[in-house]
């Protein structure tokens, strides 16, 4: 496919979520096996491969379906219902190598994306906060650094970083093969256990400037309309529809213990209290949604016209996710409260809810976003503009 000048709605979009439902069942009961492996199991990662999870999001005219915004978003959202752990690893490895195959020139691309139809291409993991240093030598740099919560990073074959490189203090993203780095095997917390999200360094390491961009380019080499957003838009493709998938799961659990245990003696889920809060959190679950849906619309309209987004569409991305984040953490805790022992056994709800409150954490949903998509919004600082997640005036 050629480069497209607006945005590309994918015909693959259909068969993609079919393809998920066909193997939903299979992550849902592997899930607690993942959790003490520490990572999604082969079979399982292959098969997310082979349903073109990955392809989903690459360029394309590098043999990428391309998927549009709110494609993708539905398509996280979907995988996330089954198994929060594989939706969560492959909207990470979807992040980092597509932005990789969209902001990388020629060379790279030719190296690490031959034959994307055909699998033959790159998988990338890696982290873009705290970036590591990088010393300017002949035709690249020195790479040195230590880099946290690599999500996906068991599957992936290549490295994605953030560097900053000395003298001129510029932020670039860099790709390289996993060998190059020291895998640190430090992940363990009580959520998102199988995502594998361990640190990793390295120290002195060359990188042709060919296999780095700059971090803040909004002006990809490869694919259409979509890339112009940026990465730090596009990690929040991702993470709404992570979010939005885990809440609709979480509903759907609660449902079913109620559906149990109704009519027992003393059945909470028999009150009217349980009614009504569960009433109350399907209204806030599919709110957020239409306001996501709302505003990643008014992102494609834009870029299809062949527009950059503006100040407001850059806070109103930023503040969709955190407020669906958010909103999703309140339907959790209203299923911790009416679930009883189903929320604290082994199981779905108890699952979800580890998951859930590991993911909360993470920093494009932290306080100082919200914080600062308020500035904005409020008038404080009315000429600032976003470079990733803080606001300059």
């Amino acid at each position: 496919m050629a480069i497209s000048a607006g945005i590309h709605v994918s015909p693959e979009f259909p068969a993609t979520l079919q393809r998920i439902d066909a193997l939903g069942p299979e992550l849902d009961a592997n899930a607690p096996a993942a959790e003490e492996l520490g990572r999604l199991p082969e079979d399982t990662a292959r098969a997310l491969l082979d349903a073109g999870l990955i392809r989903a999001e690459l360029p394309g005219n590098l043999g990428g379906h391309e998927f549009s915004p709110r494609q993708l978003i539905e398509t996280v959202e979907r995988l996330s219902r089954y198994d929060a752990t594989a939706g969560w690893t492959v909207m990470a490895l979807q992040l980092m190598t597509a932005s990789t195959a969209a902001y990388l020139g020629p060379v790279a691309a030719a190296d690490l994306f031959p034959d994307v139809p055909n699998g033959d291409h790159a998988l990338l993991a890696g982290h873009g906060t705290r970036p590591g240093r990088a010393v300017p030598v002949e035709g690249g740099f020195l790479v040195s650094g230590e880099w946290q919560f690599a999500s996906g990073m068991a599957h992936a074959t290549h490295i994605h970083s953030a560097i900053q490189v000395e003298g001129s203090g510029e932020l670039r993203i860099l790709a390289m093969p996993k060998s190059r780095v020291e895998l640190v095997e430090n992940w363990d917390v009580l959520g998102l256990r199988a995502t594998y999200s361990i640190d990793y360094r390295c120290t002195d390491v060359f990188v042709p400037e060919t296999h780095t961009y700059v971090g803040t380019t909004t002006n990809p080499p490869n694919g259409g309309a979509m890339y112009r957003i940026g990465l730090v838009n596009m990690a929040a493709i991702g993470h709404t529809g992570w979010a939005l998938g885990v809440g609709r799961r979480l509903l759907d659990e609660m449902r079913n213990v109620a559906a149990a245990r109704t009519g027992s003696r003393n059945a909470p889920v028999d009150t009217a209290h349980f009614h009504a809060e569960y009433a109350t959190a399907e209204a806030r679950l599919r709110s957020a949604r239409a306001w996501v849906r709302e505003v990643w619309e008014g992102v494609e309209a834009t870029l299809d016209a062949g527009g950059s987004l503006s100040a407001e569409q850059d806070t109103l991305i930023r503040l969709a996710l955190n407020h669906t984040t958010w909103t999703v953490q309140d339907v959790g805790q209203m299923v911790h409260r009416w679930a009883g022992s189903a929320a604290i056994r082994r199981g779905p709800i108890d699952r979800y809810l580890r998951d859930l409150a590991t993911g909360t954490q993470h920093i494009t949903s932290g306080p100082v976003v919200l914080q600062n998509c308020g500035k904005w919004l409020s008038g404080a600082l009315p000429g600032a503009r976003w470079e990733f997640l803080d606001l300059i005036p």
